[in-house]
């Protein structure tokens, strides 16, 4: 069986890793904040690898769950000066397509292997192990991979080349933040004309309109609590990347020059605290002609 380690024990890479040890895939663990990996180790019974260069030593395939580019890129180096030839690199990030043919090309002078992988189905998907994966890797690293995305998630598709995984997300994205704006907009509507909004959100999830955000989404806006399930400040990090994607093409996407706008609007501590359902709070604000941040 391939030795397995996990990088990355946030919100989204904690569940993950949790099911690989499950499923008895895991060797090893390393996050950069210690804490983090010192808590897994006590209710996982896993190993925590002293530093990123010894558990790259120690396993056949490392699975990447990092916050942005330039952390994975840092990862990759540290890999490649240290993991066995014939290794092979998953990474479940949301980055750049470029950036990740980056990453695979720093790999392969090592003779490692390299998928972008990233993932979609928020935290509930993550600790279901019910998450969409987008593969962009050869077909060999591919079906290598698969036993290994198929305890993370559902539905695992192979979209092409390196960098398609990630285009494939970046797409995603653009898609998420529509959702967020037409569910988000809609339900501020039905409050200001005085609906019951419990009742709407069910009615509306059995027409036209049904969508995992109404059903998963809806409820934090009624309640006006956004617990932690896309992160505000992780979708502009993800939009920004759909920008200069699109720029590339002469092009700007007005869906998300708008999101990026409204989430401005929103406070900085909420942006890294809460989940993306909270921009209802900037759509509410418009009826009411209040500052949403009272």
């Amino acid at each position: 069986m391939e030795r397995v380690g996990f990088v990355g024990l946030g919100a989204m890479g904690e569940p993950m890793a949790a099911n690989l040890q499950r499923a008895g895939m895991l060797d090893v663990v390393w996050n950069r904040s210690p804490g983090r990996s010192a808590a897994f180790a006590a209710s996982h019974a896993v190993t925590v690898a002293e530093d990123l260069a010894s558990l790259a030593g120690r396993c056949d395939v490392v699975v990447l769950c990092v916050s942005a580019d330039t952390d994975l890129l840092q990862c990759v180096d540290v890999l490649t000066e240290n993991c066995p030839a014939g290794a092979l690199v998953l990474d479940c990030s949301t980055v750049a397509a470029a950036t990740a043919r980056e990453a695979a090309a720093r790999l392969a002078t090592a003779t490692i292997g390299f998928c972008d992988c990233p993932v979609s189905g928020g935290t509930e998907g993550a600790r279901a192990g019910s998450l969409s994966i987008m593969v962009g890797g050869s077909a060999a690293d591919f079906a290598r991979a698969r036993p290994i995305l198929d305890v993370m998630g559902a539905h695992v598709s192979h979209i092409g080349t390196v960098g398609s995984g990630q285009a494939t997300k970046a797409t995603n994205q653009i898609m998420v933040a529509g959702v967020n704006q037409a569910v988000s907009e809609a339900m501020a509507f039905a409050r200001a004309e005085g609906l019951p909004l419990d009742k709407v959100a069910e009615a509306l999830s059995h027409g036209a309109a049904a969508s995992w955000f109404l059903k998963f989404r809806a409820p934090n806006m009624i309640r006006g609590e956004y617990p932690l399930g896309f992160k505000v400040a992780l979708h502009e990090k993800d939009l920004e990347i759909c920008r200069v994607m699109a720029e590339a093409h002469g092009v700007k996407l007005p869906l998300v020059e708008m999101t990026l706008v409204h989430y401005s609007r929103l406070p900085r501590s909420d942006r890294e605290e809460q989940d993306i359902s909270s921009l209802f709070r900037i759509k509410d604000a418009m009826f009411a002609d209040r500052d949403p941040n009272d």
